[in-house]
Formats: structure tokens, C-alpha cells, sequence
């Protein structure tokens, strides 16, 4: 199936003749035009408590959130949100397929080219592999904390930025954050989603979607790309526990935009994620669904998107409405809990209204008790800072950086808030945050 048939065919499945369009950001003449007037934003009065169960319980107990509650989140989401990984999937064996030493802008580092190969006993007509590459400073004295990000495709970019003549323009150099984590004497790994679960709707009967499924179409509960790219996040940790030179017990997730919404759910799912850093993940991601600001939950479950999610997640966008969700992106930010969490955004001025800053913050705000509940501290106030005024003190953390749409200008200051679990450092609490910048 083509995209376009796929979202027809869960459409059908669900009953459902049609949905209502997502917001317009281009033309400021549309009739559905994104709303960035905030005195509009926010249309539903109470959001679903993340501390009181279904059936109306209080949740009053650490005992109760982890025994009780925190299972019926989960739940909500497979079913709701992001579906439900299979649970036959494939396993996975990794190799390394070179190692070779490399200078990252003057730090010397050794890289390691991963391959995992899933197995496809069960189906042979579809082949996946798990790509990514590891990187540790070659001086290191044992095992380093190391920061795990979906990246880009590296083929694409080459494709992007072929000279006139067609000629090969090579790899990008290497991001600021890459250097600065090795001249800290950490490492960093990169996964490349789109070769293993492709990010259209072309792809959902290939890739490990299609692998785990037979070639056949989706259900309305089975998982759509962002819940099998945090899959393959859990099988690259897989590999690292095994890796000497990595100390599994400092690991990190972060990701932008589509992939910051990929980096917020294998946070909220994998627990050894020890950290996370979320990067303008808005709609379904670190963004209120209900609120009506930038893009909307229609948005997602249109054609160009519906492969991020589970069919179910449609029916908000068609018979029923975002304030029917039993759920929202404040009980994902709680599902990471206790573990530490930064969020993210850019400028209201250069990264635009589209991902809806104020959105992520009060995702990240409404989770405070969840983490207090269990010996945490969140955010401590619903009064969203400005640019570059972060809220850094907390195991929840939340920046807006003068910049568009990238986590570069905040590497500084995640650095620092990882270093208070990594290293114990009190003396990197609150370093300056321009170098990044």
C-alpha cells in the first residue's frame, strides 16, 4: 500500500468516512489557519489527571503510581496514541562493521559502525537492519556516559548537497555538541531511524512494522514509526550494555522535531534511558494535544503524518475530539519520572509558533506531581520563562533558547543538567549557556 491507501484503509477500519483538516501554517488566508493567538489556545478546561486512576482512585502511594497507575498509562498509550510493539517481534544481532580513529575538531575519538541485523526467519521477504555509529574519546580510562540521538539520514544530506556537477559535497562536520561531549570525556551514538521503519505511509507494510506484521496492513492498535523508532533506541542500548567502553548506567536519548517526539517516547519507555533531552517535539510529542496553538492533533493523523501513530489515534481528529483523549503529552513527560528530563524549544521569534513552546512547557509543568510523588522536583511553577531564562534547578528542566529550530544553542546547558546525575558535579549546575550558540 501507498500512504494514501494505508490511511484509507485504517479509515475504514475504524468506521470513519473523513477528518477534519489540520491546522494551515503557510497561507494566513485559509479558513483553517494555525491559531497563534494564545487567548485561543487553550479550549479545554481541565486536563486527565496523571494521579488518579480510571476508575477514579486517588493515586496517594509511590506503590500505587508503579504497581497501579503508571500500567494504566502505558496502556492508554498503546492503545491510543503510539500502539503496541508486537509481542513476537524479531530479535536483533549486532556486529561492528568498521572501527576506525577519527579527529572531531581537534579531539581524537574512536568510531565504531553498528549493524544490527533483525532477524527475518519468519517472513524472508522483508529485510531490516539497524543502523548507527558509536563514538568515544580514545583517551578515555574506562567506561563514559554516553548521549544517544535519532539522526538524520547522513545519505540524505549527501543527496541534499550535491554541487552543481553532481559531485558528492560529503558528510556534514561534526555538530558543536558532538565535541563538546568528547572534550567532557563523554561519548555519543547516533541511530538512523528512517533505515529500519521508513518515516512515510508507503513504508508501514515494509521496514520492522512490516517485518513483525507479515508484509499485511496495520490494525488500529498496532505501532506506528515513533513507537518503532523507540524500539530500535531499546535494541541499540541492547548492544551498548555489552560495550566496554560505554557505561550503560549513564545513557541518554535526544532527538528534534519529528525525532524529539521519537526521543520523548523511548525515554517514557525505556528505563535505562538515563536521561533525556527533548528538542521541539510538539504535537505528539512534549506538547499538550488539547491545546489549539501551531499544529494539531489533526495535523498528525492526516495522510502526510498518520504513520507516526496508531490508527485509534485517528478517531480524535474524526468522530470524536482532542478533549475525548484520556491522556495527554503531561503523562508522558510522568512516565520518564524519576529520571531527568530537559525540554527543549526555540525562539517564539525564529523557530516560529508551529511546535508550540508554551505547549511543551506545560507538558513538562504538569508532570511536577508525578515527580514529587516520587522524591522529585519538577519545574515548581506554571509561569512559562523567557528566552534564554531557563528552569534548570529541577529533575525536570525547561529552556527557550534565542534560536530556530535546534537543540544547538541548549547543548551548554544540558550538559550541565546531565552532569549533576553523571558526574555529581555541583560546580556545573549553572555554567554559561552561549557557548552552544
Amino acid at each position: 500500500m501507498n500512504a494514501e491507501q494505508a490511511h484509507r484503509h485504517m479509515l475504514d477500519q475504524l468506521g470513519i468516512d473523513s477528518l477534519r483538516p489540520g491546522a494551515n501554517g503557510w497561507d494566513p488566508d485559509a479558513p483553517n489557519q494555525a491559531n497563534t493567538d494564545e487567548a485561543k489556545a487553550s479550549p479545554y478546561e481541565t486536563l486527565p489527571d496523571a494521579l488518579v486512576m480510571n476508575d477514579g482512585t486517588p493515586v496517594t502511594t509511590v506503590a500505587q503510581w508503579w504497581d497501579e497507575r503508571r500500567p494504566e498509562i502505558i496502556e492508554l498509550f498503546d492503545r491510543e496514541i503510539y500502539g503496541r510493539v508486537p509481542e513476537d517481534v524479531p530479535g536483533v544481532a549486532w556486529s561492528v562493521v568498521e572501527e576506525t580513529q577519527e579527529d572531531f575538531a581537534g579531539v581524537t575519538a574512536v568510531k565504531k559502525t553498528l549493524r544490527g541485523t533483525v532477524d527475518n526467519s519468519a517472513y524472508p521477504a522483508i529485510e531490516v537492519a539497524i543502523e548507527a555509529r558509536l563514538v568515544l574519546p580514545a583517551d578515555a580510562e574506562g567506561a563514559v556516559p554516553v548521549i544517544v540521538e535519532f539522526g538524520w539520514d547522513p545519505q540524505s544530506f549527501r543527496r541534499r548537497n550535491q554541487n552543481n556537477e553532481g559531485e558528492d559535497a560529503g558528510p556534514p562536520p561534526p555538530p558543536a555538541w558532538q565535541v563538546m561531549l568528547l572534550e567532557k570525556g563523554w561519548g555519543f551514538a547516533v541511530i538512523y531511524p528512517s533505515r529500519f521503519q521508513a518515516d512515510n505511509g508507503d513504508g508501514l507494510t515494509r521496514g520492522i512494522i512490516g517485518l513483525a506484521n507479515h508484509g499485511q496492513p496495520r490494525g488500529p492498535e498496532d505501532w506506528g514509526a515513533l513507537r518503532a523508532w523507540a524500539w530500535g533506541a531499546s535494541r541499540l542500548v541492547d548492544y551498548l550494555e555489552t560495550e566496554g567502553g560505554v557505561d550503560a548506567s549513564r545513557l541518554g536519548i535526544t532527538g528534534l522535531s519529528r525525532y524529539g517526539k521519537a526521543a520523548a517516547v523511548a525515554m517514557a519507555y525505556e528505563d535505562r534511558f538515563a536521561v533525556g533531552f527533548i528538542g521541539s517535539s510538539g504535537q505528539g510529542g512534549t506538547k499538550i494535544m488539547r491545546r489549539d496553538f501551531g499544529e494539531r492533533v489533526e495535523n498528525i493523523a492526516g495522510g502526510g503524518q498518520h504513520h507516526w501513530v496508531a490508527g485509534n489515534y485517528l478517531k480524535y481528529a474524526g468522530p470524536l475530539t482532542p478533549n475525548d483523549l484520556p491522556i495527554d503529552a503531561h503523562m508522558l513527560v510522568a512516565l520518564c519520572a524519576p529520571r531527568p528530563v530537559f525540554v527543549s524549544v526555540g525562539s517564539l521569534n525564529v523557530e516560529g509558533t508551529w511546535i508550540d513552546a508554551k505547549g511543551n512547557f506545560l507538558a513538562a509543568a504538569h508532570a511536577d506531581p508525578v515527580y514529587e510523588l516520587l522524591g522529585k522536583r519538577g519545574l515548581g511553577t506554571m509561569e512559562m520563562p523567557g528566552e534564554k531564562e531557563g528552569l534548570l534547578e529541577g529533575d525536570v528542566a525547561f529552556r527557550m533558547h534565542d534560536g530556530g529550530h535546534t537543540t544547538g544553542p541548549n547543548w551548554p546547558a544540558f550538559i550541565a543538567f546531565a552532569s549533576r546525575y553523571f558526574d555529581g558535579d555541583a560546580s556545573d549546575a549553572s555554567p554559561p549557556v552561549s557557548g552552544g550558540e
